[in-house]
């Protein structure tokens, strides 16, 4: 126990030599179109700084965020690269995007529209994005605005065209298909501008729509990026927490607010200082009714029983005879990576690693 954070019962470890890793993966299975890393929302919750630094060092020259303040950020600790803003331009703030040398990426004629003004104010043909809907319904021109956007674009240097996948997580899904044909519908309008369609996922499909760029994120982190096959990513995170009680109750028992579980024998249970506060979804808890998530104690599993709380979490350590105070909990590592923690919480991987909260002991891990 002489490594016991005691400010957090808590421990998540952040491996950059596999993020690292990762990105030469990437990089390499789209070569020769060059792998772009993507870092919006705090790099996925680890740390944009270190995280931007780790992928820089291995060798990334382009990153995207989502938001202007993380693109200062990230300018902050790369100052050689290309960084794309995602999610539009907000009003006013055009003359930031030069001050840090930022990349607007405009989506709409009122973005696009704006951002020519300023260019033609400033008498320079500033650089910019196009993003192009191919089926998303969000951000992004529609084709039907090609011939318009290509017009008004003549006043700035279009950098890049981009799309984004919906469904490129199953590959067999005809929505893939139809959006690379749209997108080539917007490629042949934009012939002498880079192109890019592949997120992570878009990476491992047969048609390796890489064209001049492809665009790595939840994958760089250990996320799978083919949740039909075997994960071909580093775990990149581990999340420990320690027992910090242990208590017996007998059957009949119940369990959290709204007693929820009901002990079905005498029950030895394990207090763990983790809760939503911390980013573990409600949505783990485990119930009469329904079985949830499970954490391991030395590769025993130990479900979680009741509700997730703000800052406490109970699991039932009865069938992990040796647990006690001070015992650490595996919460993901070797026995649970972030896709199978997201699916027993019914939700996703991503908003487990999005949402992991600050007030855990931090440690970096350098490749």
């Amino acid at each position: 126990m002489q490594d016991l954070n005691l400010a957090h019962g808590g421990r998540l470890t952040i491996d950059l030599g596999k993020l690292a890793a990762n990105w030469r993966l990437l990089a390499k299975r789209c070569a020769p179109a060059p792998c772009a890393a993507v870092i919006k929302a705090d790099a996925y919750g680890l740390g944009l700084d270190r995280i931007a630094r780790a992928l820089v060092r291995a060798g990334a020259k382009t990153l995207f965020v989502a938001h202007l303040s993380e693109g200062v950020r990230a300018r902050a600790v790369a100052k050689d690269v290309q960084i794309f803003v995602l999610n539009g331009l907000t009003p006013d703030t055009e003359h930031l995007y030069p001050a840090y040398d930022l990349i607007p990426v405009l989506g709409s004629l009122p973005e696009l529209e704006r951002w020519g003004a300023f260019c033609l104010a400033q008498n320079s043909d500033m650089p910019a994005a196009l993003h192009f809907d191919t089926g998303m319904n969000r951000h992004g021109f529609s084709l039907s605005e090609i011939a318009t956007v290509k017009a008004t674009a003549k006043y700035m240097n279009i950098k890049l065209i981009l799309s984004h996948f919906t469904q490129a997580e199953q590959p067999e899904a005809p929505q893939n298909t139809r959006q690379i044909a749209d997108f080539a519908k917007v490629r042949a309008a934009f012939q002498d501008v880079p192109a890019s369609l592949a997120n992570s996922s878009g990476i491992f499909l047969n048609e390796q729509p890489f064209y001049n760029m492809a665009r790595s994120g939840y994958a760089l982190y250990g996320g799978n990026p083919t949740p039909y096959a075997q994960n071909p990513m580093q775990s990149v995170v581990t999340l420990e927490v320690y027992i910090q009680q242990v208590r017996y109750i007998e059957a009949g028992a119940q369990v959290g607010y709204g007693s929820l579980w009901t002990a079905k024998r005498v029950s030895r249970l394990g207090l763990l200082s983790l809760g939503y506060a911390d980013g573990l979804p409600r949505s783990a808890k485990n119930t009469d009714q329904e079985a949830g998530t499970v954490f391991y104690i030395d590769g025993i599993p130990c479900p979680v029983v009741g509700a997730i709380s703000m800052d406490m979490t109970v699991i039932d350590i009865t069938d992990s005879p040796k647990a006690t105070v001070g015992s650490c909990v595996e919460i993901i590592g070797q026995h649970q990576g972030l896709d199978q923690l997201g699916a027993a919480a019914g939700t996703i991987g991503y908003e487990i690693l999005t949402r992991l909260g600050r007030r855990f002991n931090r440690t970096y891990l350098e490749g």
